[in-house]
C-alpha cells in the first residue's frame, strides 16, 4: 500500500468526495465506490464481435462487413482510434452495435483504482492518517 499517496488523498481530498469527519469505514467506502470513469485502451475481436447487433450486421454489404472482419483480425483495438471511426460509418452513428461498443469504451473504476492503489481498506485508512 503506497500511504504517502493515500495521505495525500484523505487530507487533501481533490476531488471533494467529502472524507473529513468521516470515519476509517466511511472513508474506505468512498474510496472503494465505482463511481469513476477510465477510457478502456484496447478491445479484443472477440468483445468486438459480440456486441455486433447480428440483424445490423446481416444488413451490411459484403464490402462492408469485410471491412469489419478485417478490422478484427488485426488483434486487439483501440476504440478511441480510426477503428472506432470506421465502425461508426460502418454501422451508423445511431445504431444499437454502436451504441454497444461505445459503452464499452468506458470502464467504472473506483477512487483507489484511479490513484493506481490496491483496494483499500479500514486499516489502511488508519494507518495512512497515522502516517
Amino acid at each position: 500500500m503506497d500511504y504517502a499517496k493515500l495521505k495525500a488523498e484523505i487530507t487533501n481530498d481533490p476531488l471533494a468526495l467529502g472524507y473529513s469527519g468521516k470515519t476509517d469505514e466511511q472513508v474506505c467506502a468512498l474510496i472503494n465506490a465505482k463511481t469513476r470513469s477510465k477510457h478502456v485502451e484496447l478491445l479484443q475481436p472477440t468483445q468486438i464481435l459480440n456486441a455486433v447487433v447480428y440483424a445490423e450486421w446481416t444488413a451490411k454489404t459484403a464490402t462492408q462487413q469485410q471491412m469489419i472482419w478485417n478490422l478484427l483480425g488485426m488483434g486487439a483495438l483501440n476504440p478511441w482510434g480510426i477503428e472506432a471511426t470506421i465502425f461508426t460509418s460502418v454501422f451508423g452513428a445511431g445504431s444499437a452495435t454502436i451504441t454497444a461498443l461505445a459503452a464499452m469504451r468506458v470502464q467504472t473504476i473506483s477512487r483507489a483504482e484511479e490513484l493506481g492503489i490496491e483496494t483499500v481498506y479500514a486499516g489502511h485508512i488508519a494507518e495512512a492518517r497515522a502516517y
